[in-house]
């Protein structure tokens, strides 16, 4: 599976007996060369979540500027695209092509937890790295079973354990009720509140799932209400989150509202539903919002926005989506960097399983990224946050997620 190209192997067919230091050589897989690191990536551009197609975009525009500035190691990143509207059998098609017939060295950034949970076995099977993917889902980091697989997001129960926490604190009579997602997702957010709540589990009065094909959510918010939930735990994608916010507000329904930190885009979510309606909704943040004053003088930000205003124009740099693809891009370098001369799949999956202590430009002060061959985790580490009617406001103490089973 390993191809070594260097002088050094030349010189050793010849039989040329070489110091130990100079039998350091360079060893790629498929997809990899001295000039070029082939990396696949399926978006949903188009279908129901095609909001995160801004993510895809900020991605291909960061690897532009890498490999303007030279590329990584000496290597440009062709970085190769295919959408899949967010369809678990386009997502199939496209990653067999990128795979099979593309021959890149791994994938990148699939977006979305039902796309990735369609391929997680076959890339698996292959030894193909699924690097960053784009889903929280605790599948996504089980090195146990799935071993090629490691996930960006922060996982979707170790959020939820927060929400519990908090809901525990703040809120600890109240009546709950649950929209989720009836998928991976979905269900790991539904799982994480109740591990979370523990005996307290019976505040939740309702819980209610969608479709991703369903057209709206509107008969779901009418039964919530219904129920006499006084905190709304919505745990909906874009589209059905704005559906939600703004049906919330036509009902005169006013409770509590916790929503999931992939919902959470101000231009792609709260304003289509209503800014005065999102007002006051709580969620959790990982990253440096750009529409918070307090970062305007900070140079991780600084160098977001210069890159935003220079590779990626016609993009909106306030967005959430916008600097989640520019933050897990800069990871892929990252991961590519201590990969150094050694491009095979093992060792990608090998140095994304032993970053130490990675500081990204957009992470929050005091944060910063290590994962072991034991923990797959990216990030495990939240704010809450407040939506004020117009941005983001972080409040409150470093969370870290050390919720443990009984």
């Amino acid at each position: 599976m390993t191809r070594i190209k260097s002088t050094g192997a030349a010189l050793l067919m010849l039989g040329v007996t070489l110091s130990a230091p100079a039998l350091a050589q360079k060893k790629y897989d498929v997809g990899a060369t001295d000039t070029e690191i082939k990396i696949g990536q399926t978006n949903p551009s188009s279908g129901p979540a095609s909001t995160f197609g801004a993510i895809g975009r900020a991605e291909a525009a960061y690897i532009r500027m890498i490999n303007e500035q030279g590329g990584v190691n000496g290597r440009k990143i062709n970085l190769i695209q295919y959408d899949d509207a967010y369809s678990p059998p386009k997502t199939v098609e496209q990653v067999r092509k990128l795979v099979e017939s593309d021959e890149v060295l791994t994938t990148f950034q699939i977006i979305g937890t039902p796309p990735n949970a369609a391929v997680q076995k076959y890339l698996n099977s292959k030894g193909v790295p699924q690097l960053l993917a784009g889903s929280g889902a605790s599948r996504f980091t089980d090195p146990k079973n799935f071993p090629w697989t490691i996930s960006a997001n922060p996982n979707y129960q170790s959020e939820a354990h927060i929400y519990a926490k908090y809901i525990l604190e703040n809120f600890p009579n109240a009546k709950i009720g649950i929209l989720y997602q009836n998928d991976d997702l979905g269900k790991d957010y539904v799982k994480g509140l109740k591990d979370g709540l523990g005996a307290k589990a019976g505040m939740i009065v309702k819980e209610l799932s969608y479709e991703v094909s369903d057209p709206t959510v509107d008969s779901q918010l009418v039964t919530l209400k219904a129920s006499g939930a006084d905190l709304f735990y919505n745990m909906s994608t874009p589209k059905f989150a704005a559906q939600s916010i703004r049906k919330a507000a036509e009902l005169g329904w006013k409770p509590v509202h916790i929503l999931e930190v992939n919902a959470t885009g101000v231009g792609q979510v709260l304003v289509p539903a209503g800014p005065e309606n999102a007002k006051d909704i709580i969620s959790v943040a990982y990253g440096k919002d750009p529409l918070d004053p307090q970062w305007a003088d900070d140079e991780g930000m600084k160098r977001y926005k210069a890159f935003m205003a220079k590779y990626a124009p016609g993009e909106d740099a306030n967005s959430g989506y916008a600097t989640y693809g520019y933050s897990t891009a800069a990871l892929l370098v990252q991961i590519l960097k201590q990969c150094g001369d050694e491009l095979t799949r093992a060792n990608i999956m090998k140095q994304a399983t032993n970053i130490k202590g990675f500081v990204p430009d957009l992470g929050l002060p005091g944060m910063s990224i290590t994962t072991t061959p034991d923990d797959y985790r990216i990030n495990k580490q939240f704010q809450m946050m407040k939506f004020d009617g117009q941005r983001w406001i972080i409040s409150g103490p470093i969370l870290t997620d050390d919720f443990k089973a009984d």
